[in-house]
C-alpha cells in the first residue's frame, strides 16, 4: 500500500498548487478536504477506467484504499453531525448554570449535569475520525479516563472541526472559547503542510500559541517516520521542524504539549483507518496516552 501510495504521487501530473487545490477540496473547515482526500479522489478515476478493472488496480489494494477514503468522507460527516449535536447539549448546560442575579454562585455550580468543561480544538483527528465512532477516538477515549480517574462528571465542548488549518482555530474556534474552561486542548497543523506555504504556517502557528489561553495542553504532530513509503521518509525533517515550533513557541508561554510524536509509533500494524491516514481506535489510544500523559 505505502509503495502504491508513492507511486501514484508520483504519477500524477505537475499542477500548480492553487489549481489543484481549488479544484479538489471544498471551503474552508467542514469542507476542505485532507490531503489524503486529494490523492484519492485522483485515484478514484484511475480505478474506474476500463483499463484499472482489466490490469487488477480496481480490486487490489489501491483500489480498496480509494474506497476507504469514500467511506470515511461520509463518516465525516455522521461525526460532526455527532458533535454539533453533543455541544448544544453542553452549551445548554452551561447556560443553565450561569450565575445571574436570582440565582448565587454556589447554587449554580451545583445545577444538574455539571462538571469540570474541557474543550478540545482542532481538526479531524479531534473529531475522531478513522475510529468506528466520534466517541472511540482520543477525544472520548481521554474524556473516559478523566471521568475515571478523578471521579467528576467532566464534560466536552469539541469545537474541532474536519479539514481545519491553524487559521481556522484563530478565526473560527477560539472565538466561540467559554471563559469557563477548565482544560483547553488544540492539536492542529497536519492539513496545513499541504494548504500553507511554509512562511504562512510557522507565522500561523506562533500567532496560535500566542493567543490560546494559558495552560492550554497543545499537541505536536505525528512523525511518519515508517510508513506512507517515501512521501513519509520525505516529509519527516518538515514535521519534525513544525514540532520543535510547537515546543519551543509552547516553552516560552509554559503551555505543556503531548508528544504524539513520542507515543504514535511503530508497529504500525492496526494503527490506521481504512484511508491509511487517519488513526485508527487503536493508533488513538497513543494519541491518549500522549494527552494523559501532561494533564
Amino acid at each position: 500500500m505505502n509503495r502504491l501510495m508513492g507511486a501514484a504521487l508520483q504519477w500524477m501530473p505537475a499542477v500548480s498548487r492553487s489549481a489543484g487545490v481549488s479544484a479538489l477540496s471544498g471551503h474552508a473547515g467542514g469542507g476542505r478536504r485532507s490531503p489524503v482526500e486529494i490523492v484519492a479522489t485522483m485515484g478514484t478515476y484511475m480505478t474506474r477506467t476500463q483499463a484499472a478493472e482489466w490490469s487488477g488496480l480496481r480490486a487490489g489494494s489501491f483500489g480498496r484504499w480509494a474506497d476507504g477514503v469514500t467511506a470515511m468522507r461520509e463518516d465525516c460527516a455522521a461525526f460532526a453531525n455527532h458533535w454539533q449535536a453533543h455541544n448544544e447539549g453542553v452549551l445548554g448546560q452551561c447556560a443553565a448554570e450561569r450565575p445571574d442575579a436570582a440565582r448565587g454562585m454556589n447554587e449554580a455550580s451545583e445545577a444538574p449535569g455539571s462538571g469540570p468543561l474541557w474543550v478540545a480544538l482542532g481538526d479531524s483527528t479531534a473529531q475522531g475520525l478513522g475510529a468506528p465512532n466520534p466517541e472511540a477516538g482520543y477525544v472520548g477515549q481521554v474524556l473516559e479516563v478523566l471521568r475515571q480517574r478523578s471521579g467528576l462528571p467532566w464534560r466536552v465542548l469539541n469545537l474541532s472541526v474536519s479539514g481545519a488549518l491553524i487559521r481556522d482555530v484563530l478565526t473560527g474556534q477560539l472565538p466561540r472559547l467559554p471563559a469557563s474552561a477548565d482544560l483547553v486542548t488544540c492539536g492542529i497543523g497536519v492539513n496545513d503542510i499541504l494548504y500553507t506555504g511554509p512562511g504562512k504556517l510557522f507565522g500561523d502557528l506562533r500567532a496560535l500559541l500566542a493567543a490560546v489561553p494559558d495552560h492550554t495542553v497543545m499537541l505536536d504532530l505525528p512523525l511518519p517516520a515508517g510508513c506512507w513509503g517515501l512521501l513519509g521518509r520525505a516529509s519527516v525533517p518538515y514535521v519534525a521542524r513544525i514540532n520543535r515550533t510547537i515546543h519551543q513557541a509552547a516553552a516560552a508561554r509554559g503551555l505543556p504539549v503531548a508528544e504524539v510524536s513520542a507515543h504514535f509509533l511503530p508497529p504500525w500494524a492496526g494503527k490506521f483507518a481504512s484511508d491509511c491516514f487517519h488513526p485508527s481506535q487503536e493508533g488513538y489510544r497513543d494519541w491518549t496516552r500522549a494527552l494523559l500523559a501532561v494533564i
